[in-house]
């Protein structure tokens, strides 16, 4: 017996093992397909009811949180834009508020300084013509002084000269007229030959 059973064990392990081969080797056997399939249902079956509402919800929540900030960010950047609109046409406001001033004020100026220059050439002349008065009235107080103290001077001197008074006030006046007469031509002369 023993040689038969040597030669069962040769003849055993010359044959091929009996079981699945190929793609058998990776296939489950089909009841535990039907179980995992059982199984894989009913998490599905919880995941679908419990799961994913809850996950939907966050997820929704979320959206809603962004949209909202997306339109907050809209209606903050939409403010921002009329803002700085505003601040542009109150600055091109105020820049041209400031150039009218300015001309206002150059114009103003101007007016002012023409103002003063026609007063001051009014004055001017007043002060001329009253200066002019003056030296005219001054002129004609020295040379009716002058006729007087000449004249004076003249009749003394034609008096000792002649040797007879002079004291008639007509006759005297007539000789310093004619005195002075002669004094002035003979320097309206004198101007012109220099001229």
């Amino acid at each position: 017996m023993a040689a038969h059973s040597s030669a069962a064990v040769v003849a055993a392990q010359t044959e091929e093992p009996q079981g699945p081969q190929g793609i058998e080797l990776f296939l489950p056997a089909g009841y535990d397909l039907f179980w995992s399939a059982i199984v894989l249902v009913i998490i599905a079956a919880v995941f679908y009811k419990l799961v994913l509402p809850q996950m939907n919800k966050v997820l929704d929540e979320r959206s809603a949180l962004i949209e909202g900030g997306i339109e907050k960010a809209e209606a903050a950047q939409k403010q921002a834009d009329e803002a700085l609109a505003q601040q542009q046409a109150l600055l091109a406001e105020a820049r041209a508020d400031a150039a009218q001033v300015r001309e206002e004020a150059r114009a103003e100026g101007t007016a002012i300084v023409k103002e003063l220059r026609v007063k001051a050439s009014e004055e001017a002349e007043r002060i001329t013509e009253t200066a002019r008065r003056q030296i005219e009235a001054d002129r004609q107080a020295a040379s009716v002084s002058l006729r007087t103290e000449v004249g004076t001077l003249a009749t003394e001197l034609a008096s000792k000269i002649v040797g007879e008074s002079l004291e008639d006030s007509a006759r005297q006046s007539r000789v310093v007229d004619r005195f002075l007469d002669e004094l002035e031509a003979s320097q309206a002369v004198a101007s012109n030959k220099e001229a």
